[in-house]
């Protein structure tokens, strides 16, 4: 829903919002360049009284003196019979510069106010604002989901150049985006007077007034009383009318001043709709705070980059999915596919299928799982290709599946196979693809096939599944995938520590630097771009030799730090671990870096208990690395022999030396006391509690088996405090990196 949102709303006011920005943030400048071309002079101990006993000596025909929000005063007198318009110095009343109403700033005001068509512009610039504030609003729920909850939302940008940007530039502008458009909208509201904004409360002009001679205006009592930064006009009484007076405004209301008398005459506060309106244009405009007109143009002036970087954005995503000739219509067709996919990178799939099927003389039907029809006329098969997203969630192209089958009556025509796309490194692999059977047993569908599960796009086992469909068809059936290549970098191992061949669990700790430098271009030279951008527990991808398929590993270390390096166990038979294990120095490998946003340690004051077991210590110790702030973090660890694979040992001890550690409790389960790491946990009990009172997060990385292990564990130390892990899963405090 968000996503559609941010999509529909940015393209509609696309242009729009962009002119906005633009003369919003021109605007922004004015303030600030008015108060650097302030005198320097110490007006503002000056009375209202002084300033106005000075310029009238000086100017005797001066009819009006304005203060503007920025503290320039000026002046409107005549000379020669010739309206004249100054800026003075109020402590000398000398002239500065005339001043011009109109001009440049003029004309970038109506701009930016109704784009020069009056009220229709200003109908147009009021809904783009209500486009941005929604924009505002989805967009900062996309990156808080992105990041793993709101905890998390200004962690750092992950992604390519123009995701990383796109979501930057948002985390930096968000607060001045609302600012913004909310005031705008306001001010909207207050304009076609459907907000009151209490300006036509005014003081009544008083009568009886017979004024026979006028008092020095430095007497004025009223005068006196006020400030020159108080003041925003002054007018002069008409001098041949005994019956005008003075009219005064300030910041905090209006009234008259008798000429004779120097006393105020029903002098009228502003009241709290006028106070609501005088607050929200500060905010909209900087109108007396210079610098945060500077705060809001600088953000407004985000919104050109966010623009086009959106638009490349929807650009890429759009070319990833794949043309396809020869669809059917939906009640014409016999073979109907549908495609749940978040970044269409199943689309690939469903069209190598729909194409093999078309081969076949199908007729095939191919569409999003969201437009599922209620009938099929011809359909004798249904095949969907499910993704899941995030947490076990829906793709947007099949989050209301589930809900428009059930509004679907009666059993179905046709046979159905699911074919769920995921990652087994994830918990919740394949998980919506699972539901959707669940659902279609539920409605007593009939199956074509059990449902299979394609881990990491695998073109092998698409393939193995694409034989099983030619079967139950009866057909032979040919489906020609192609996987899109991943840009990669080459990098080259530069050390490596191997353990455990002792105890039969052969594991290693490589570190690569950059691969062939003579490669690299001149930009990456310049900018020192020889290591892809990562953070500690980003996963690297690494294609194994005759594979297409990736393998993932966990970052023990950042960019920062100059290397990449990873801890892999040799797996009997694995074709990516048994490849890099034989690696020797200065071997070269193509990788590829995949951000894992939400598998990263809160950065404020809370605890961190950090699990793990065997090669799962990696990413642990790279967030003990990166503990400049020596953040309280406890390590409980878990392998096998002290004498054979206590990984990290020695760095263990540097970081309990440098407080980058607090403590450290290491199970071993080769030797004669044998304990697991969960051991550790159910030992140290009672500070476990203690650091959980204080809001500490928990991180777990390692096989799944040991997470379960740990998860039953925990489950018992925290019972009795009645702290869940489903809700602490949910808060962003129970994270889990695990395979």
């Amino acid at each position: 829903m968000y996503s559609n949102m941010h999509k529909y709303f940015g393209f509609s006011t696309y242009i729009i919002i962009i002119i906005l920005s633009i003369s919003g943030s021109v605007l922004s400048v004015f303030p600030a360049w008015d108060r650097l071309t302030l005198p320097t002079s110490n007006a503002s101990v000056l009375s209202v009284a002084q300033v106005a006993q000075r310029i009238q000596q000086e100017y005797p025909t001066v009819e009006q003196i304005k203060r503007l929000a920025s503290g320039k005063v000026i002046i409107y007198y005549f000379e020669n019979e010739q309206p004249v318009a100054e800026q003075i110095d109020p402590l000398t009343a000398a002239k500065i510069a005339p001043y011009e109403a109109v001009g440049f700033k003029s004309w970038v005001t109506k701009l930016h106010r109704s784009l020069f068509l009056d009220d229709s512009g200003r109908i147009l610039a009021a809904f783009a604002a209500l486009s941005m504030l929604i924009l505002s609003i989805s967009g900062a729920k996309l990156v808080a989901k992105r990041n793993g909850g709101w905890r998390k939302f200004f962690n750092k940008a992950q992604g390519n150049g123009s995701q990383k940007l796109h979501v930057q530039f948002g985390q930096f502008a968000l607060v001045g985006f609302l600012i913004s458009s909310i005031t705008a909208i306001y001010m909207f509201l207050v304009t076609f007077g459907f907000v009151q904004d209490g300006l036509n409360q005014v003081a009544q002009f008083p009568q009886n007034i017979n004024v026979t001679s006028q008092i020095q205006l430095i007497n004025s009592k009223a005068l006196k009383q006020i400030n020159l930064d108080d003041l925003r006009e002054l007018t002069f009484p008409y001098p041949d009318d005994p019956t005008d007076v003075f009219a005064i405004s300030t910041n905090s209301g209006a009234g008259y001043v008798d000429p004779s008398t120097g006393e105020m005459l029903g002098f009228v506060p502003y009241n709290l709709a006028r106070q609501i309106y005088e607050f929200i244009y500060m905010l909209h405009t900087g109108r007396g705070i210079w610098w945060l007109g500077l705060m809001l143009g600088l953000t407004t002036g985000c919104i050109p980059v966010l623009s086009v970087t959106g638009l490349l954005l929807w650009w890429r995503k759009r070319k990833d999915r794949p043309k396809i000739r020869n669809i059917s219509s939906a009640q014409k067709a016999d073979k109907i596919i549908l495609v749940g996919s978040q970044d269409n990178s199943s689309w690939a799939f469903a069209k190598a299928l729909h194409d093999g099927l078309v081969e076949q003389n199908f007729k095939v039907h191919i569409c999003e799982m969201n437009k599922i029809a209620n009938h099929y006329k011809n359909a004798d098969t249904m095949f969907i290709l499910a993704s899941t997203y995030d947490d076990g969630e829906a793709p947007k192209s099949a989050n209301k599946f589930l809900q428009k089958l059930d509004v679907i009556s009666g059993i179905a025509s046709f046979k159905y196979a699911v074919l769920g796309f995921g990652d087994k490194q994830f918990p919740k692999y394949c998980k919506f693809a699972i539901n959707v059977e669940q659902k279609l047993n539920e409605k007593a569908w009939q199956q074509l096939m059990q449902m299979e599960r394609i881990n990491q796009q695998s073109a092998q086992a698409f393939e193995q599944w694409g034989q099983k469909v030619a079967v139950e068809l009866n057909v032979p059936l040919e489906m020609d995938y192609k996987p899109k290549p991943r840009a990669t970098q080459k990098l080259a191992l530069v050390s490596r520590q191997d353990f455990g061949q002792k105890v039969q669990a052969p594991t290693s700790i490589l570190r690569f630097g950059p691969g062939n430098a003579k490669k690299l271009s001149i930009i990456a030279k310049l900018f020192n771009l020889r290591l892809p951008k990562f953070e500690a527990g980003d996963l690297v991808g690494i294609i194994p030799q005759n594979s297409d398929t990736p393998r993932f590993y966990s970052l023990a270390s950042s960019n920062r730090d100059g290397f990449l390096e990873i801890c892999v166990r040799k797996q009997a038979g694995g074709l990516c671990s048994g490849q890099l294990h034989g690696l020797e120095i200065g071997d070269e490998i193509d990788v590829f870096i995949q951000p894992n946003p939400k598998f990263k340690p809160d950065l404020d004051d809370a605890p961190v208990i950090l699990i793990g077991a065997g090669a799962g210590i990696a990413p642990l110790t790279g967030f003990l690395r990166q503990n400049i702030r020596q953040q309280p973090m406890h390590l409980y660890f878990g392998c096998r022999d002290p004498q054979s694979d206590f990984l990290y040992e020695s760095e263990i001890d540097d970081w309990l030396k440098a407080k980058k550690l607090e403590t450290s409790h290491i199970a071993f389960s080769r030797i004669e006391q044998k304990t697991y790491v969960q051991d550790c946990l159910t030992e140290d009990v009672e500070s476990l509690r203690s650091l959980m009172k204080q809001g500490a997060q928990i991180m777990i990385c390692g096989s799944k088996n040991m997470a379960n292990e740990v998860e039953v564990a925990m489950k018992f130390i925290l019972k009795p405090m009645g702290i869940s892990i489903e809700d602490m899963r949910n808060s962003g405090r129970y994270l889990e990196d695990v395979y």
